[in-house]
Parts: structure tokens; sequence; C-alpha cells
């Protein structure tokens, strides 16, 4: 409904996988990521009105960026940011609760959106989604509401799209170089897939308070 479920897979990869190095579970974890984000995204374009104006520059960016990202794993150590993005989420709940109107309508529909704004939005959730990634979801969700005034709907749908094309980046730098635990990884895909099909189902029949409860 809300992210592709990174903040529940990283952690637990990385319990049960001790020994295994973390580029391939970063790898195994966009390898299921993609599988729900996608279908939930499917589901979304059909029903939901999108910005494109704003998608496609968000989406492009964000590509670029996460296959950036994922092409530094190995480079520095990504649990670094575990911290900051706990202090990040927090934050985000915090702001959310208490705008009791955050979200929960779309006033920036017809606004001219900023080409450059999206760019930046993209690039730079783009490059964290592939280098680290939990709470992309969330992030992407408060940013497209902050910035464009979309309600939770809106903005859980576009996030979809956004996250689709993170994941394809990242796994198009692990996938080459055999980052991915192809057994678990389809394992758990059929339960992301599940999940993502009853969120997006409840996110679509009860609309954007739903969403942001």
């Amino acid at each position: 409904m809300v992210g592709g479920g990174g903040l529940v897979q990283i952690p637990l990869l990385f319990n049960v996988f001790p020994g295994v190095a973390p580029a391939t579970l970063f790898g195994t974890n966009k390898a299921v990521s993609i599988v729900g984000t996608a279908f939930a995204a499917r589901r979304y374009l059909g029903k939901v009105d999108m910005d494109w104006r704003v998608l496609w520059r968000a989406a492009l960016a964000a590509f670029v960026a996460s296959f950036a990202g994922a092409a530094a794993v190995g480079l520095f150590p990504p649990q670094m940011l575990r911290p900051l993005v706990i202090v990040l989420l927090v934050a985000v709940l915090a702001y959310t609760l208490k705008k009791k109107d955050f979200g929960a309508s779309s006033r920036g529909i017809d606004r001219k959106p900023s080409p450059v704004l999206a760019l930046l939005l993209g690039a730079a959730i783009g490059f964290y989604d592939g280098f680290f990634g939990p709470g992309t979801g969330s992030f992407l969700i408060f940013l497209f509401i902050r910035c464009y005034a979309w309600d939770f709907l809106r903005a859980s749908a576009a996030a979809k799209v956004v996250n689709v094309s993170t994941n394809l980046a990242a796994l198009c730098w692990f996938v080459p170089v055999g980052a991915i635990m192809v057994k678990v990884a389809a394992l758990m895909a059929l339960a992301n897939l599940a999940g993502a099909w009853v969120g997006a189902h409840l996110a679509m029949k009860n609309g954007a308070l739903f969403v942001r409860r």
C-alpha cells in the first residue's frame, strides 16, 4: 500500500543470512520488491489519475540515480544509513500526524509542475533506493504530497511507479554480477505479491484517508 517491504525484508535477510555479502542481500531484496511494486503500480494505473508531467521526469532521474546507488553498495557500508532512516521516518510520521489535513485531498493536480523539482526528487530518492532502500515508498509519498499537494492515494500510486523504476535500475546492476539469491527471492516474492494485491485493493477501495492512516 505504501512501500515495497524493504523496512521488513532487509533486516530479515541480514538476520537470516548473516554470512552473505550485503550486495547479494540488497539485490535479493530488489528482486522481491519489484514484483509486488510492479503489480501494485499496474493496479493503480487504471484507477488513479496520474500527473505524468511529474512522473516521467521523476522516474527517469530515479532510474539513473538508482543504478549509481546500486553500484556504490560495495564502496560504502549501507548500514551506516540505518539510524538516519529511522530518524527521518519518525519525523515523517510526526509531521503527518500533526498536519491533520496532510494528504487528505489533492489541491495541486492543476498546478504547473516544476520539472527541475521532479528531477531532483527522483534523483535523490533513486540513489538512496539503489544504495539502501528501506522507507523509499514512505519518503516518496511524503515528498509528492509536500511538493505537489497530492492526496495520499495519488501520491502512493505515483510512488509505486517511481519505485518500479528504481528497483529495475538496481537490478540492472545486481543481476549481471550475480548478486541475487534466486530461490530465496522467488519464495519471498510470492508473499510480497500477495501483500501488494491486498494493499492496492484496500487503498483503491477506501481512498486517501485510509492510506493516510
